[in-house]
């Protein structure tokens, strides 16, 4: 796996090379040289910074974008993009360390702020009765069937793999297959994004 920083005029910061040793500069135009699970760090300085991230993280690279202001939409936006990470551009290199640790496992970065909102959102989803009708002309829910449509429903509220099958009287083994169908037709990654989709949770960060 390799770092690279896109950057217009090939610098880099000294912190980003105290943090990685494996670290190239690369230009907004030649994303072509990046491999599947390099790891892409990407500037909101860049006014085609959305775009870079759709583009490589539809490559298959994993996608960390970096703000001098964060955001929570901002941040939201991005890992609806594809991203894997947030963070801001003065992060300390320990920092960065760890960011990098994270969403080379699986995992997502967003800040302790920000994660703690959604966490909040997503536990207040939990707890109320979300009916299926209010869901009915989503533009989202509209690309799946009957069946998946639950299945994506139950997740948005929180629910596991074993408690989707359990509630719609399936095998864990179908909701599996279920969810394969409902990322792909939605474009989304994992269940964090699925949530982003469907949950209302971002009008909670914003309040």
């Amino acid at each position: 796996m390799k770092h690279w920083f896109i950057t217009t005029d090939g610098s880099l910061k000294a912190r980003w090379k105290k943090a990685f040793r494996d670290i190239s500069p690369l230009s907004p135009n030649a994303c072509h040289q990046v491999a599947t699970d390099d790891l892409v760090w990407i500037p909101t300085t860049l006014n085609e910074w959305p775009a870079l991230v759709t583009l490589l993280a539809g490559q298959g690279a994993i996608v960390v974008v970096m703000s001098y202001t964060p955001d929570d939409r901002q941040a939201l936006t991005a890992l609806d993009l594809g991203a894997r990470g947030y963070v801001h551009t003065l992060a300390a290199s320990e920092v960065l360390n760890q960011v990098a640790l994270v969403v080379t496992n699986k995992g997502v970065w967003v800040g302790q702020e920000l994660l703690t909102k959604v966490l909040a959102g997503s536990f207040k989803a939990l707890q109320q009765r979300v009916e299926p009708d209010r869901y009915q002309h989503s533009e989202y829910l509209a690309l799946l069937s009957e069946r998946e449509r639950g299945v994506a429903l139950a997740v948005a509220r929180g629910a596991t793999n074993k408690e989707v099958a359990r509630q719609l009287d399936i095998t864990e083994r179908t909701v599996k297959a279920h969810m394969s169908a409902i990322f792909k037709k939605l474009a989304v990654r994992d269940r964090l994004q699925l949530i982003l989709k469907l949950a209302p949770v971002a009008e909670r960060v914003s309040q």
